[in-house]
């Protein structure tokens, strides 16, 4: 250590060779004494100086307070800035593991991350890697692979972070994310705030991830959704809200008790009830939906097999597998067509009453029960989805 004045008689200067900390814990005030102190608990922190004004290099091994897991970082930190020191700057490499995700409302899982980063203390870039080998929805239960590569913005004087597009993949699903982690003044909890954007995912990697049991469905599918968690506390929990829209194509039910439904519809719908060559037929899907509280609104829902096309609005709560629709049924074939012999003669003075602008047939119906087993009938209260 240097306790020498420095030269011309000014303030004595202290030079630190070299500090080691042991069971310490460090609280990083913020810029804004609204916003909330960020806390460590350091196990061990070594600090080596090579001189005056420059910076320190660095050995540590911290636990992160949440999500509760090990750091190890190495690099170089300081000079200090001791009038603003959001402006120190900051630099290295770190490891995050055993990471516990189950500490955040509706997730789980066991993360582990690596990456490089440098900066200033308040703005840090960080370019780094992520996996949750087990990630899952707490509603769901069902673990799902999740890898990402990612870089961000972060202030390490109150933990916001800003991720520019992380690319992940879910299973073996694509997708990429943007957005924020924002804590705005005195909140106790950030605000999470993202932009999902899935080009051509496998509907069983989400499926799998959202509903409980085995995926229903099979499939390619689209999906663009905004996702906010809203920094709500005390009796309220945190609540996932997904505001977006999707496609499916090359959709197949998984039950055959669904699928032989679908094919029944589409027989009829092209006026060929008995045909058996018109099996294992293919669905396509898009809709506009909310999600809040666990239920997931469809301002419109359409769904298109060979021979048919159904409009829906409705619900599906995910808590209790319970389905509500209600729309209309678009056939290519007239309503007598739909039916086979005697039926099917009888039915023949009814086409007019049942045509769509005078051909096929337009039916009000509705979607009830479970996905595993809904149920398809004629809607009696003729309710227009679009209200």
């Amino acid at each position: 250590m240097d306790y020498g004045k420095g030269e011309g008689g000014s303030t004595p200067g202290i030079l630190f060779e070299k500090v080691i900390v042991t069971n310490a814990a460090l609280t990083i005030l913020p810029k804004d004494p609204k916003k909330v102190p960020l806390h460590f608990d350091i196990h061990r922190l070594r600090l080596e100086s090579t001189g005056r004004n420059t910076a320190m290099k660095y050995d540590a091994a911290l636990t992160n307070a949440k999500p509760l897991g090990e750091i190890q970082s190495q690099g170089t930190f300081g000079p200090w800035v001791a009038g603003e020191p959001g402006d120190t700057s900051i630099g290295g490499t770190y490891r995050f593991d055993n990471a516990d995700l189950s500490v955040f409302s509706g997730i789980a899982g066991t993360l582990h991350s690596s990456g490089q980063f440098e900066g200033s203390l308040s703005s840090i870039a960080v370019r780094a890697e992520a996996t949750v080998p087990d990630f899952r929805l707490k509603s769901a239960g069902n673990p799902v692979p999740l890898h990402t590569s990612f870089e961000a913005l972060v202030d390490g004087t109150n933990g916001d972070t800003i991720l520019k597009p992380v690319n992940g993949t879910l299973g073996s699903t694509h997708f990429t994310t943007s957005g924020g982690i924002i804590k705005h003044e005195s909140d106790i909890r950030r605000t999470i705030s993202l932009e999902v954007t899935m080009p051509a995912g496998n509907l069983r990697d989400v499926l799998r991830l959202a509903m409980r049991g085995t995926p229903f469905m099979q499939g390619k599918i689209f999906l663009k959704t905004t996702i906010d968690i809203p920094p709500l506390t005390g009796r309220v929990r945190e609540k996932l809200l997904l505001d977006g829209r999707f496609e499916i194509s090359q959709g197949k039910f998984l039950h055959s008790t669904i699928q032989d439904q679908i094919d029944s519809l589409s027989r009829r719908g092209q006026g060929q009830p008995k045909n058996q060559d018109i099996d294992e037929v293919v669905s396509v899907m898009a809709g506009k939906f909310i999600l809040e509280n666990d239920v997931i609104t469809f301002r419109s829902l359409s769904f298109a097999v060979p021979g048919s096309g159904v409009d829906l609005a409705g619900s599906y709560d995910l808590g209790h597998d319970t389905l509500d629709f209600h729309g209309t049924l678009k056939l290519h074939a007239t309503v007598s067509e739909t039916m086979t012999g005697w039926k099917r003669w009888v039915l023949k003075p009814l086409n007019p009453f049942f045509s769509n602008h005078g051909s096929g047939t337009l039916l009000h119906i509705q979607v009830v029960g479970t996905s595993k087993e809904p149920q398809f009938g004629r809607d009696r209260g003729d309710k227009n989805p679009g209200k």
